[in-house]
């Protein structure tokens, strides 16, 4: 795509990991299909990357629907390991990338220019978006399993989210987990909310969490931030590395009058087996409100 007016913009983040681990992430394509994308209902299935000066790279990117596709594509001007990597894409636009280690953090300062389809607005919201997805991916990796489940349930995706997330049709379906699971706090995008239930001495425990996403009847991505035990978030426990940053989402695929939904979680290798016992239970639970 030709530009006319192209204009900087500068994105960062700090990464909880040795710069040693979070260059190898970015450059390595067996990572990269793992991370490059700036929304739930995008995805990399493919990525090439010959990292040297005059190298190319190629990352696929995809709408998981088969609707759109494009070549995020370019050649490598400058590289210094662990520190610095300059590119020119396919349209002519520059890009840099500086990474700074300090023991156990790494900073990433990203500047790109602009192309004129889109505001610079979204584009600073999409590449910071592919940042932010790099930044979780890196500081989960190896910690978390995911374990996917999906249900097909005759009715409206509308009635499935709503079932889903209503208080007192919650506290049913996800009676599996624990009798007494309840949440305490608002599905909406960026809101606080703790999933919680009774241990077997009658004490309050569960998860502390915050809405990442929410589409309404198409997409919810909850981020655990820690433990709940005795009725008091301890966040701040090094017990609770077990779990800060899982994530939980639901993705709802209506077609017919019929909705699939899916289930990606992030779980501590420790509950695995009581999930895979669990999740399709509460599944069938959830599919048997729905048709009723």
């Amino acid at each position: 795509m030709e530009t006319t007016s192209k204009k900087s913009i500068k994105i960062e983040t700090t990464i909880n990991a040795p710069v040693k681990k979070v260059w190898k992430v970015w450059t390595d394509p067996k990572h990269i299909i793992h991370w490059n994308q700036a929304s739930y209902d995008w995805h990399t299935p493919k990525s090439e990357n010959d990292l040297r000066v005059g190298g190319k790279f190629l990352a696929r990117m995809e709408a998981k629907d088969g609707s759109m596709s494009f070549d995020f594509s370019g050649v490598y001007n400058e590289i210094l390991s662990h520190k610095l990597i300059s590119f020119t894409l396919e349209d002519g636009r520059k890009v840099k990338i500086i990474f700074e280690g300090d023991k156990n953090e790494t900073h990433i300062t990203e500047t790109f220019e602009t192309e004129n389809s889109n505001s610079a607005k979204t584009q600073r919201e999409g590449w910071q978006a592919i940042l932010d997805s790099f930044k979780h991916y890196v500081e989960t990796l190896g910690k978390f399993e995911t374990l996917h489940y999906e249900i097909s349930i005759n009715a409206s995706a509308q009635k499935v989210f709503e079932t889903m997330l209503d208080q007192k049709t919650y506290s049913i379906w996800t009676a599996e987990f624990n009798p007494e699971s309840n949440f305490i706090g608002s599905w909406d995008k960026g809101s606080k909310i703790n999933f919680v239930g009774t241990d077997k001495d009658g004490n309050m425990g569960g998860m502390a969490s915050r809405i990442k996403e929410n589409i309404p009847n198409k997409f919810i991505s909850i981020e655990h931030l820690g433990m709940i035990q005795n009725g008091l978030e301890i966040s701040s426990d090094p017990e609770v590395d077990g779990w800060t940053g899982a994530l939980e989402e639901y993705t709802y695929k209506e077609e017919n009058g019929k909705t699939k939904v899916l289930i990606d979680i992030d779980v501590n290798p420790e509950f695995k087996s009581y999930f895979e016992k669990t999740w399709p239970k509460a599944l069938k639970k959830l599919k048997s409100i729905c048709e009723a």
